[in-house]
Parts: C-alpha cells; sequence; structure tokens
C-alpha cells in the first residue's frame, strides 16, 4: 500500500509561482509517480508523470511552465509552476502506479493522495 500526501498548495495571480511536493511513504521506490488535477467541468487532467529512473513527461499544457523534479532518497515527487494561469486552478492530485506511466489516463493509477488545491486569480 502506498501512501500519499500531498503539500505546497495556495492561492496567487496570474503570473506568479507555487511549489507543490508529494510525499510517498513506500520504502522502495515506486514505478510510477504523477500529478493530475481536476478542474471543475473537465475530467481529470494529467499533468506530468515520472517515471523510476527517467524523465518527467509533461502534459502540452504545462510544457515550458511546470518542472517536476523526483528525489529518491527523500521518496518526492515536486512541481514547480511558474508563469501560473488561471486555467491552471483546480485540485492538484499526486498518484502513484507499479505498473503503468502516463500523463494521458488516471487508469492505472490505484494510489491517491487527498489533494492540494491551486487557485491562480486573474
Amino acid at each position: 500500500q502506498v501512501q500519499l500526501k500531498e503539500s505546497g498548495g495556495g492561492s496567487v495571480q496570474a503570473g506568479g509561482s507555487l511549489r507543490l511536493s508529494c510525499q510517498t511513504t513506500e520504502a522502495t521506490s515506486v514505478y510510477c509517480l504523477a500529478w493530475f488535477r481536476a478542474i471543475p467541468g473537465k475530467a481529470h487532467e494529467g499533468v506530468v508523470s515520472f517515471v523510476l529512473g527517467g524523465r518527467p513527461f509533461y502534459a502540452d499544457s504545462v510544457k515550458g511552465r511546470f518542472t517536476a523534479s523526483r528525489d529518491y532518497t527523500k521518496r518526492t515527487l515536486d512541481l514547480e509552476m511558474t508563469n501560473l494561469r488561471p486555467e491552471d486552478s483546480g485540485m492538484y492530485y499526486c498518484g502513484a502506479s507499479s505498473t503503468r506511466c502516463t500523463v494521458h489516463s488516471s487508469e492505472g493509477f490505484p494510489y491517491w493522495g487527498q489533494g492540494t488545491q491551486v487557485a491562480v486569480s486573474s
């Protein structure tokens, strides 16, 4: 059982920055960690996925603005979000999977944190 805990959400104005962090409790490295977001009126949207030993894969909507970093010692997946836009507002969730790593669908991610809220005002 992988437990995840997100932190770092908040409210900023457009153009501002926030840093999210996802802490895992798994003793061994999880195959895939990812950030998804739930935006009102939209389906869950993948933001970034980070496979074990690999590189982050970003959704087109955040490329060039968001940067993910995975720390295997601390067992964290951080997300540095810059040049934030109002459409980035939503609940951000960290997900983990032992079998799949994609940003295109939340299916295959059985483990989720409680989420952290991001609000970007114009």
